[in-house]
């Protein structure tokens, strides 16, 4: 049934009501946990001191979040910085040569971040790619970047080529793998554009233009290369109306992010909770089950503000880049699914739908997901529960589709065209809240622990069965329905946009 089905303003109003008293209830409970787990010698590692005129001590139990503001934090600002003030000055001096001055400045911060030898490893593996994609043979550019990304993935090739990297501190292996990775994912994708180039191929500084742009090159996100390529080769810049405003409420908006997620972790230690098996177990399944929703709402965040952060920049440089990942809370489709949309669009692109093309076939889409979910197991890093996690999340897409096909057939297809708009938004939502539930289950053994999400998993379908399943599934529910609220207005809002270009 239509997106655009509206429900009566007083049903909102009380899936909305249900839906925070469920969050303040979870989170009062979640809250309680925290105060009085703050003293706990198993909580020693994760909980540091930090406010001490408010008592409160912090959950420093991320290790990403603690190094960008600590010891990363003034070579990130240095770094970056000096990008924003190098960009600039190409854009107003030399626009038509702004990709070759980002490349060098680029390659210099490499160089001066992580030595010579890590520069001619990724200069080496540039030019193997490179030499590949001459070729112009798909299933050559996936056979050899598919080998490089598991030369860094695998053992003991990981480790044999980190070893040549001398000297050491805190975030050599962090900058090593990331800036390792993304340029393997980048070169593969400018040898499979150029196998689709129709006539010649794009140079050697085409990629590393495309590689050594500083502010994706160790944490992305990913932009294919025809995007890239395609938006630095613009020689008249120019801004969209509002285009500067826009930069400045984001940038607003992710420092309030990051001061808004140091409160948090002062209050609630959502992180190091789920560490101590033990003390978890005497939590309500209510503070149980705030907590595991909670780590994915955090993972988000955090992708969100790091990506956030350097999508600003890459505006400010006259480029589209991905957009940050859709927020955890308005999801309940295994398909909308992902923390790092430009690996998502990377992977749509050279796997996911040129396997599974129409997304029609059950054996084409079977396929196609298992060898999308493969190449990411391949760039995360092979190991037992990053196998776990690709397996459940390969087997909820594709259960997805088998529930689709199954409820289009004939018989069930009728009968949902005799039922109301409204009545058949309610059924899906339904549905909906228990696949939001698979989402929120099949994701926690990969940022917090697998014997946390079986302890989560036998709490809210087994010993709180029927009582607290079914009323979390009803306040899952309520939340579902507000989430395909805000869909219907978002829905209707493009209609209008694109009916009024239509007009002009």
């Amino acid at each position: 049934m239509g997106v655009k089905t509206l429900l009566p303003n007083y049903e909102l109003g009380f899936y909305a009501l249900v839906v925070t008293c469920a969050v303040v209830y979870s989170g009062s409970g979640i809250f309680e946990a925290s105060r009085d787990s703050m003293n706990r010698k198993a909580f020693r590692d994760g909980i540091k001191p930090g406010w001490h005129y408010f008592g409160r001590k912090m959950d420093v139990a991320d290790f990403e979040w603690v190094m960008w503001f600590t010891s990363f934090r003034n070579v990130i600002i240095f770094a970056l910085s000096g990008h924003v003030l190098f960009g600039k000055i190409c854009s107003m001096t030399v626009p038509q040569h702004r990709a070759v001055m980002y490349m060098i400045y680029g390659a210099l911060a490499v160089l001066g971040s992580m030595g010579l030898v890590y520069l001619m490893i990724i200069l080496s593996h540039c030019l193997v790619l490179y030499s590949v994609a001459l070729a112009k043979q798909k299933w050559l550019c996936y056979v050899a970047g598919l080998c490089c990304l598991a030369s860094f993935k695998v053992e003991p090739f990981g480790s044999w080529q980190s070893g040549f990297v001398t000297g050491a501190f805190d975030l050599q292996d962090v900058l090593f793998y990331g800036g390792s990775t993304f340029t393997i994912m980048r070169c593969m994708s400018f040898a499979l554009e150029s196998a689709e180039k129709k006539e010649g191929i794009y140079s050697i500084f085409d990629l590393l233009k495309y590689n050594f742009y500083l502010p994706f090159f160790f944490f992305g996100p990913v932009m294919t290369f025809d995007q890239f390529h395609a938006q630095v080769s613009t020689r008249e810049l120019r801004r969209k109306d509002d285009e500067m405003k826009s930069i400045r409420v984001n940038a607003v908006l992710h420092v309030g992010a990051i001061v808004a997620v140091d409160i948090f972790f002062h209050f609630f230690y959502i992180l190091t909770l789920p560490s101590d098996l033990k003390f978890v177990t005497r939590l309500s399944d209510w503070s149980l089950a705030g907590l595991a929703y909670s780590n994915l709402v955090y993972d988000w965040v955090k992708a969100a503000v790091m990506f956030g952060v350097i999508n600003t920049i890459a505006r400010l440089d006259h480029l589209d880049p991905p957009q940050p990942p859709k927020c955890i809370t308005m999801l309940y489709i295994f398909a909308e699914t992902h923390f790092d949309r430009g690996i998502n669009d990377w992977l749509c692109k050279y796997v996911y739908d040129h396997i599974g093309e129409n997304h029609d076939s059950i054996l084409k889409e079977l396929l196609a997901s298992v060898t999308t979910f493969a190449v990411t197991t391949l760039w995360l890093g092979p190991c037992e529960i990053v196998y776990i996690w690709s397996v459940v999340n390969c087997f909820g897409l594709n259960f997805e589709l088998w529930v689709q096909k199954f409820f289009q057939l004939g018989p069930f297809a009728k009968l949902e065209a005799k039922l109301s708009g409204a009545t058949s938004r309610r059924i899906r939502a339904a549905f909906g809240a228990v696949n939001f539930w698979a989402i929120v289950l099949y994701n926690i053994p990969a940022l917090s622990s697998l014997d946390f999400a079986l302890l989560v998993t036998k709490r809210l379908l087994v010993t709180g069965f029927p009582v607290s399943t079914l009323s979390i599934w009803f306040i899952t529910y309520c939340g579902v329905q507000l989430i395909k609220e805000r869909e219907r207005i978002l829905a209707i809002e493009e209609e209008e946009k694109s009916d009024k270009a239509k007009v002009e």
